[in-house]
């Protein structure tokens, strides 16, 4: 919890450095769930090619909680909010124009991951035409490895620029450096994604935008809208089956919480109706974790990214998987290229 001392002062730094800070700034309203309380502080940046003064004042206070929301298409904010620092990254004009230099084509962490998918074709590149289905940023898919219809980040991205809040220490990022697995990286909260560059083929206009249109339906068709935060649980190891089918199997579609459910049209959604909370919403998530884990002896992890809740909750939703020597070491090979430890 920080304290109203070091409160003080980090507001006054950041203020003085010309940033947008703001107490008690709430944050659930970012998100697609629109549920979950305040920030204790936030900074909004506008313009990500500032990020390197922004992380070389918050280096200052290494043991500050801080949390990146861009999109918030993949965040449950607790209904008691974050006692932090949350960096809310907002878009600037700029942040909506791809870089094209041959086959490499350069987003902001900001973008839209549709946007991304529509300005690649329209400059007649393939490869990211699946993009146009993930409602986040750049930067968060790049975090979480975001994919689907057969495709994943890991696929087409060739270089990451990341800033450590942790010691102001900016640097172009080899894919092969990112430490990418199923829907997770070595990134960490305190890593601010700057920009991605991938690697696309060539492709008409014509049959990009048939791509991407195939792509539209078939969501349209197969997901829900309103609000939710995609898939909520990650899938299991191969041979146990999707989350959604182990869920479906247990006759779950609306079983409901207040004012949360498990959606009608894919299981592995929660829907939030105007009167949800974000204790109903994991209330959900918690009943749907007991009842597949005595059903199906499976335990679901969470793909949604839990902030402000109790460190035992985060702990049950967590991948267990984090701790696994290769994870581990990805982690600490990335801190030393970031600066983070001798």
């Amino acid at each position: 919890m920080l304290s109203q001392e070091t409160l003080h002062e980090l507001s006054e730094e950041l203020v003085r450095a010309g940033y947008d800070v703001r107490r008690d700034f709430p944050l659930g309203p970012l998100t697609t769930y629109a549920v979950g309380g305040k920030a204790t502080l936030a900074v909004v940046v506008a313009d990500l090619s500032v990020s390197t003064d922004l992380a070389r004042v918050l280096a200052k206070f290494p043991s500050l909680p801080i949390a990146i929301v861009g999109r918030g298409s993949n965040t449950l904010v607790s209904d008691e909010g974050f006692s932090g620092v949350a960096i809310v990254v907002s878009s600037a004009p700029r942040d909506a124009e791809l870089i094209i230099d041959g086959d490499i084509v350069t987003a902001f962490g900001s973008m839209t991951m549709p946007i991304l998918a529509r300005r690649s074709v329209g400059a007649g590149r393939a490869g990211l035409e699946w993009c146009v289905g993930i409602p986040g940023s750049v930067g968060g898919a790049v975090r979480m490895n975001a994919g689907g219809h057969g495709a994943e980040m890991s696929d087409s991205l060739v270089s990451a620029r990341i800033v450590s809040l942790r010691s102001g220490v900016s640097t172009d990022v080899n894919v092969a450096d990112l430490g990418l697995h199923f829907r997770g990286s070595a990134l960490s909260a305190h890593h601010l994604v700057v920009s991605a560059r991938f690697v696309t083929s060539p492709t008409s206009v014509e049959q990009g935008t048939h791509v991407i249109d195939d792509v539209v339906r078939w969501r349209r068709d197969h997901q829900p809208g309103g609000r939710n935060a995609g898939s909520v649980f990650v899938n299991p190891a191969p041979g146990e089956g999707s989350a959604g089918a182990l869920i479906d199997a247990l006759g779950l579609r609306g079983h409901r919480c207040g004012g949360a459910m498990v959606s009608e049209k894919h299981a592995n959604f929660i829907q939030a109706d105007a009167s949800a909370t974000a204790l109903d919403i994991m209330n959900v998530m918690s009943e749907v974790q007991l009842r597949v884990q005595e059903a199906h002896r499976v335990t679901l992890r969470s793909e949604v990214c839990l902030l402000g809740f109790a460190p035992e909750i985060v702990e049950r939703f967590a991948d267990p998987t984090h701790h696994d020597t290769q994870k581990v070491q990805a982690r600490e090979h990335l801190g030393k290229l970031l600066g983070e430890s001798q």
